[in-house]
């Protein structure tokens, strides 16, 4: 039974992207923040017959992480895929942005990515291979005002995956980025981010974790090295 491994997994896109996995055999290992929503879906998944184990950790805590990830990899062994899904964002001007919220955001979205990479490379080379898919954005690549952290994070993501692909193709590990458009999942919900876009219009999370699951599938022998998806009616 193939395994995988997905951070920000309780809800929106990480939560449908368990889902899917769940329903097409694979045994999970769901990274999140400690909540009644983590624990409600790894109840819900594992009553379905999937074999799931759970850890609860605040990937913005840098010290946190790695004993977090080597008590889960104790526990459900090394994943066949990874999907670094983790991510957050803070709205506001660059030049007004306190350095507290910045560090947080690069540690989130950028540094957790590191952290949990570099603790699953060991077990993913020693099995001759396996498969990290790092969840990115349009805005990598554009520039939005008031955006500009969450910019500069998915920006660093975008060279920081294409960086590892490079480094780790040698050991059969195949680095690949979904790069999304506007989603319609509870960040937009958070305190965190301001925002009036028409949430209608965005990218349905089943869809990308239909998109993420296509790019797990793809066989050894092959890589989709990046792969977007954006809403119809483009940037928002």
């Amino acid at each position: 039974m193939p395994a995988a491994l997905i951070t920000g997994a309780s809800r929106g896109i990480g939560a449908a992207t368990a889902r899917r996995f769940a329903a097409a055999g694979y045994q999970l290992m769901l990274l999140a923040r400690p909540s009644s929503d983590l624990n409600q879906l790894c109840d819900e998944l594992a009553n379905g017959g999937c074999d799931v184990h759970r850890a609860g950790v605040d990937l913005s805590d840098a010290e946190a992480v790695q004993p977090a990830l080597h008590a889960l990899l104790q526990e459900g062994g090394t994943p066949d895929v990874v999907i670094n899904n983790a991510g957050m964002a803070y709205t506001g001007a660059l030049a007004e942005m306190p350095l507290s919220q910045w560090l947080t955001l690069m540690q989130l979205n950028l540094t957790a990515v590191f952290q949990v990479c570099q603790a699953l490379i060991p077990g993913l080379r020693a099995r001759g291979g396996g498969q990290i898919i790092n969840v990115s954005s349009h805005a990598a690549h554009n520039a939005f005002p008031n955006w500009g952290a969450y910019c500069a994070s998915k920006a660093a993501l975008t060279s920081f995956s294409r960086c590892l692909a490079v480094e780790e193709r040698a050991h059969g590990i195949r680095v690949s980025t979904i790069t999304l458009g506007a989603v319609n999942t509870p960040l937009w919900d958070s305190e965190t981010v301001d925002s009036s876009f028409d949430r209608r219009a965005m990218l349905d999370a089943e869809r990308v974790a239909a998109a993420l699951l296509f790019l797990a599938q793809q066989p050894a022998t092959q890589v989709v090295e990046d792969l977007t998806l954006m809403p119809a009616a483009g940037a928002l």
